[in-house]
């Protein structure tokens, strides 16, 4: 279902899924005793009541906040409880891969909008808004940019990518992942950037020069940088963090028309999270005059025990702990889980849990029921200040 379309964009999740836990997950995972893992991280008693039978989008709205999901062309069109779940649920939507370059530029020469548009439609009939994902970014490149794009002519695919996928869409479209995941520090550079072909070709600068020409071609839309791995307590995530933050000072010292950092947010249901960094960074995103966006959330259980009722508390208590320090946080503006229901995880395939049990890392069930994952984001909802 998701061809490939998160294995390598999410891969630092699965190599060394352990290392990037804390250190109390980290013995929890190593122990691999389903009665301490529970014990250490579930609490039986907590409370996941919530209080009405308000959908999600809903809850959010209330605080001045969008809550919606990402989702395929081809399970959306082919699913009508899908379809019901998310038009009840979701106030905004974005393709998981439909606009990628790998699908939305088959050639060199020619542009296929088809997909996107079918979900871009698919949102402006329902109400719902919609949004890019993603202009530049180093993995899901079409089969033929190996043979063609080179430092002679990189600028020139870039500009006309950028600016013939803009317009397209231009005037209806709430926000672009305009560069994603640029950052990476194992990588070695001092900049912390990540060495990918538009580096290689172009320099750093092709980073402004992205949103420079997304903003010429739309200067309606919200233009985003979306970055991974930056929740968690590990220090690998705190170096990370300041990384991204150098880049957006970068940015803004420049004038570069940015307006919002997006926190892809995959969570691991095991490791820890540390408030007051996370708060420190959100405040210091916030400080440079830019909008925040949880744009990829959902929580990996793969290593959390095979007993649903136990597993379901603790993912659940994991959404509503992190959306209770991210949304204290007035910057933050939207909500997106990647996904909505079970039964169409990019994790059934990419996090799949060694017992064979089904994960269950989004709010709705297979059958599409809620869950206490549900419950989670309501509730973090309803507690939010509002914006």
């Amino acid at each position: 279902m998701f061809k490939n379309s998160s294995q390598s964009r999410r891969r630092f999740l699965y190599i060394g899924l352990s290392s990037l836990a804390g250190a109390t997950a980290l013995a929890v995972v190593k122990n691999s005793n389903p009665m301490y893992l529970s014990h250490a991280l579930d609490n039986p008693k907590r409370d996941f009541q919530v209080a009405g039978l308000a959908s999600l989008s809903k809850r959010a709205a209330a605080k001045g906040l969008i809550y919606g999901v990402a989702c395929g062309r081809d399970v959306l069109a082919s699913d009508k409880n899908l379809q019901a779940s998310i038009v009840r649920q979701c106030g905004v939507l974005t393709p998981e891969n439909e606009l990628k370059w790998q699908f939305v530029r088959p050639r060199p020469d020619v542009f296929d909008f088809s997909r996107a548009d079918w979900i871009a439609g698919f949102a402006r009939t329902h109400n719902m808004l919609f949004r890019g994902h993603a202009l530049v970014w180093h993995e899901q490149l079409p089969e033929w940019f190996k043979e063609v794009v080179n430092r002679q002519n990189a600028e020139k695919f870039l500009v006309e990518h950028i600016t013939t996928v803009t317009k397209h869409y231009a005037g209806k479209i709430h926000s672009w992942d305009v560069v994603n995941e640029a950052i990476k520090p194992d990588d070695g550079l001092k900049s912390g950037l990540r060495q990918t072909p538009w580096l290689k070709f172009l320099g750093p600068d092709y980073i402004e020069l992205a949103y420079r020409v997304a903003a010429q071609a739309d200067p309606k839309a919200m233009l985003v940088y979306n970055e991974n791995g930056l929740e968690h307590n590990a220090p690998e995530y705190e170096v990370k963090r300041t990384a991204v933050l150098k880049l957006l000072e970068r940015l803004k010292s420049r004038g570069t028309p940015i307006h919002a950092l997006g926190i892809q947010s995959h969570l691991l249901g095991d490791a820890s999270l540390n408030p007051k960094k996370l708060r420190n960074f959100l405040s210091n995103v916030a400080s440079l005059g830019l909008k925040i966006i949880i744009s990829e959330l959902d929580v990996t259980d793969q290593k959390l025990p095979s007993d649903t009722v136990v597993r379901d508390r603790i993912v659940a208590a994991k959404y509503e702990d992190y959306l209770s320090v991210v949304l204290d946080e007035r910057a933050v503006i939207a909500v997106l889980t990647w996904g909505l229901s079970d039964k169409y995880s990019w994790l059934s395939k990419f996090g799949s849990r060694s017992d064979g049990a089904p994960v269950r890392p989004l709010p709705l069930d297979l059958n599409f029921k809620s869950k206490l994952a549900w419950n989670g984001i309501a509730r973090a909802f309803d507690k939010a200040p509002k914006r």
